[in-house]
């Protein structure tokens, strides 16, 4: 396994614990593929002196990432590598573009895509009279061929009739950007909990198994509410991501 010369990439001037450092490298060095998914991480001793870190601080450092779901010990096999979650920051823009600009290869499983009466939680949200028709849309998508996000979107009539053979290929803001209605403004809630058996049968994980959750409303700049959201993730594949200032 090929790992950069000790201590390249750590910095001992900086307030940042050697082991998140130390981790931080191993995390990127996976997600670019230079340490394989499924290959078995090499002992801390010698993860140690490539980085230049003493054994304990490695330990911690692996430790880290198992327990952000990273990697996974595995008894009679070692340290294994795992799938590294999706990082996404927070910010308005859809997960597909999201995916798309990572690398991470997004395609999607159309469900539903039908016309119906805004159920009263989406009108409210929305802030549209009761039973104002719109697109219906439930689909998975996936990152890198693997299930990682359910997702049901409502899209008022009058704004966008989305054809299932269009988000197949493209990812919903792409498409109200390109009928003129450009998300500009969102109200988000952000929760977690654990995931119904069908749920996790379509997700492709164990029922109770723990998932992210995220509701969305999105305006455009004339304040028209475009889209209203509510989206589960595989918590082990999905992570949002802040960067906070004082």
């Amino acid at each position: 396994m090929d790992i950069p010369a000790p201590g390249a990439a750590l910095d001992r001037s900086s307030p940042v614990p050697l082991y998140f450092q130390a981790a931080g490298k191993l995390e990127q060095l996976i997600e670019c593929g230079e340490m394989p998914v499924g290959g078995r991480l090499d002992n801390e001793v010698e993860l140690a002196e490539r980085l230049g870190v003493s054994r304990p601080t490695m330990r911690r450092a692996i430790q880290h990432l198992v327990e952000r779901g990273v990697l996974v010990r595995k008894r009679g096999i070692g340290t294994q590598i795992v799938h590294p979650k999706v990082r996404r920051p927070v910010e308005l823009s859809s997960l597909y573009d999201d995916l798309a600009k990572t690398g991470q290869r997004p395609s999607t499983r159309i469900r539903v895509v039908e016309t119906r009466p805004a159920p009263d939680p989406v009108a409210e949200a929305l802030g549209v009279p009761e039973g104002t028709e719109v697109t219906w849309l439930e689909r998975l998508r996936f990152a890198a061929g693997e299930p990682l996000a359910l997702m049901h979107n409502a899209v008022p009539v009058d704004v966008l009739r989305p054809r299932g053979t269009d988000l197949e290929e493209r990812g919903l803001y792409e498409l109200l950007r390109a009928a003129g209605y450009v998300p500009r403004m969102a109200d988000q809630v952000v929760g977690a909990r654990a995931a119904t058996a069908a749920e996790a049968r379509v997700l492709g994980d164990a029922r109770g198994a723990p998932v992210l959750t995220m509701t969305r409303t999105a305006w455009d700049a004339s304040g028209r509410a475009v889209e209203y959201g509510s989206h589960i993730y595989r918590a082990s594949r999905y992570s949002i991501a802040l960067t906070l200032s004082s």
